[in-house]
């Protein structure tokens, strides 16, 4: 399997609104179950930054919003298929309101790696597996045809149990295992701490930015909602999302506003002052930047792709 070397992050935003504190996500797989398939609502009860040894395919069925894998940032839409390996923070985040509901969003596939690895002791057709349980450590998004047959193979799952319940879920391995069709997402020397503690401190923050974003929220505030100095939170939060606090609001903006600017008719002065700009001219520009277009080019992109028959 050859990779793409692209990393190119596209910036948008960052993790989850649940009110819950982060932990460490125990996978319960059913004795006699390789593997557990599930749909989740948006959002759920571990609708946050998380992790766990098991690998998870992750398909968004619907909505839009912003992905987070390891340190990569980036857009999701309908169809996105993503591979993350064991023990790499994930988050997917859907910019709605609150009290808002997205029913049936995710379709999830949760493995650990090791009961793959141990049947290619006896199995040796499954050590073509290998490869992939070895790139995935690292988050592969899918693409192109490959995702498309890989999605109508993990809808198909849900409908049957026993034998051919593992055979569907081998087929989905092997066909992501022989694709060349996809991205790799965490870069290489992303190494965060994935303790207990450190997520909840992690989630804290985040909860906090995510209430004040829209409004004039700074780094010393955020850092005193953890307990920790500002130099010190800086660098945690460097550490274990990648971006630097400024960048992570900045993202969280524009990825409101293009939430606002493909599903509203609101003016983009109206989207500027409510996503928390108080200057139209450095909206324009962040937006530019982060997006690669003006916010008026990506209405109209946004919404024509909305409309076209093959969308």
């Amino acid at each position: 399997m050859s990779a793409s070397t692209s990393l190119t992050k596209p910036s948008v935003a960052r993790n989850g609104t649940s009110r819950l504190a982060p932990k460490f996500e125990h996978v319960l797989t059913a004795e006699d179950d390789t593997f557990l398939w599930r749909i989740d609502d948006y959002p759920w009860a571990n609708s946050l930054w998380n992790f766990h040894p098991e690998f998870e395919i992750h398909l968004i069925r619907k909505s839009s919003g912003t992905a987070y894998v390891g340190d990569y940032i980036g857009n999701f839409g309908p169809g996105d298929l993503t591979v993350v390996g064991s023990n790499l923070p994930h988050d997917w985040v859907s910019h709605i309101g609150k009290g808002d509901r997205i029913p049936e969003r995710d379709l999830v596939v949760q493995f650990h790696p090791d009961k793959i690895r141990e049947a290619s002791r006896y199995l040796p057709e499954m050590k073509r597996l290998d490869t992939l349980l070895t790139v995935a450590q690292r988050g592969l998004r899918f693409s192109g045809t490959t995702a498309r047959r890989a999605t109508l193979l993990l809808e198909r799952i849900g409908a049957v149990g026993g034998l051919e319940r593992l055979i569907r879920f081998l087929r989905v391995l092997e066909l992501l295992a022989d694709s060349r069709e996809y991205e790799l997402l965490s870069s290489p020397d992303f190494s965060p701490n994935v303790d207990a503690a450190t997520l909840n401190t992690m989630q804290r923050a985040i909860l906090h930015i995510h209430g004040h974003f829209t409004e004039k929220i700074q780094l010393p505030d955020v850092a005193s909602v953890v307990n920790m100095s500002t130099n010190t939170f800086s660098r945690f939060f460097i550490k274990n999302t990648g971006r630097s606090f400024t960048d992570y609001v900045v993202s969280l903006r524009i990825g409101r506003a293009c939430k606002l600017l493909s599903e509203s008719d609101e003016t983009v002065t109206d989207i500027c002052y409510e996503v928390g700009y108080t200057n139209l001219s450095n909206f324009n520009r962040a937006f530019l930047r982060h997006v690669g277009k003006t916010p008026s080019v990506y209405r109209k992109a946004a919404r024509g792709k909305r409309v076209s028959p093959d969308s």
